[in-house]
């Protein structure tokens, strides 16, 4: 399900513009969407869910247009949302909660309900832990019960929302292996600031910054934007000021710093082959290589 977006404003209260005359196309399968907090991410969700009306523009979801009463209502029978905080019942199991749900959703008839309930709990590794009460569940656990929730009624449009933030390690990576499962012939948005997760789930990734598109293209294309800009820097003295530091690591001669700058941060500075991580701090800061313009993919309007 292609999602197309031309020219979409949100303008809150003040003045302050979250979304700013935003042009994206979304492909179906996985699609990364990065940048930092504040970027514009929740609220760009939040209209592709139906849930915040734009200032302008227009949105196009399959065949549906966003715009009219009757396109957003087929667009959310065909989605699947996974916010930001989801909101759960903690007197309420597992099962109940997803039937409880499901009921919402519109499936009245209990056996089938009841079947899917049971299904997506097996998927999400929760059949043991199915009669618990959700008060008693880890962050990772809930999580997993937000994604089953989201996808009772097989949504072709799964929408998630900082999904890993605060999850440790093991959970982060069994989450990310959940929705790269369900990709397929699906459209999985996965917004986020953490890097890694973009990197080990999605091919293609657009960066937001201050409600605006700075890049739009595939991962080794973002990570191509720090090429000739990353480098090793060791010092017992102060920390370098110039660049942005990436990493800083204990070394026998004091401190090894991993920099992105256009230059060589100091004299003896040493290059490195970008990462992933480098190249979202390049377009990020405005020093990736080329302009600051969105990359489109070959055969592909930015």
């Amino acid at each position: 399900m292609r999602i197309e977006i031309s020219g979409l404003t949100k303008t809150y209260r003040g003045g302050v513009a979250a979304v700013d005359d935003l042009d994206l196309a979304v492909p179906t399968g996985m699609f990364g969407l990065l940048g930092a907090n504040g970027a514009g991410k929740t609220t760009l969700m939040r209209i592709l869910a139906g849930i915040v009306r734009p200032t302008s523009g227009r949105v196009t979801v399959g065949e549906h247009d966003l715009g009219t009463s009757a396109g957003r209502t087929a667009v959310q029978r065909d989605l699947g949302y996974l916010p930001q905080d989801l909101g759960v019942y903690p007197d309420l199991t597992a099962r109940q909660f997803l039937d409880y749900v499901a009921l919402l959703k519109g499936m009245d008839d209990r056996t089938v309900r009841r079947r899917r309930v049971g299904e997506l709990l097996e998927v999400v590794a929760l059949t043991e832990h199915a009669d618990r009460r959700l008060r008693g569940f880890s962050g990772g656990m809930r999580q997993r019960v937000g994604i089953a929730q989201a996808l009772l009624a097989d949504p072709q449009l799964l929408i998630v929302d900082e999904p890993t933030a605060g999850l440790d390690p093991e959970e982060r990576i069994r989450f990310r292996t959940l929705l790269s499962q369900f990709a397929g012939r699906r459209t999985v948005l996965l917004s986020t600031h953490i890097v890694d997760d973009i990197g080990q789930t999605c091919q293609e990734v657009a960066v937001l910054a201050r409600g605006r598109l700075i890049f739009r293209g595939t991962v080794e294309e973002l990570t191509r934007r720090a090429k000739g800009q990353v480098w090793s820097v060791v010092t017992d003295g102060p920390a370098p000021t110039e660049g942005t530091v990436v990493s800083a690591l204990p070394h026998d001669d004091g401190m090894r710093y991993r920099i992105v700058a256009p230059s060589a941060p100091r004299p003896g500075a040493r290059p490195l082959e970008p990462g992933l991580e480098d190249g979202y701090l390049a377009v990020a800061t405005g020093r990736g290589n080329a302009s600051r313009q969105p990359a489109s993919p070959p055969g592909r309007r930015p």
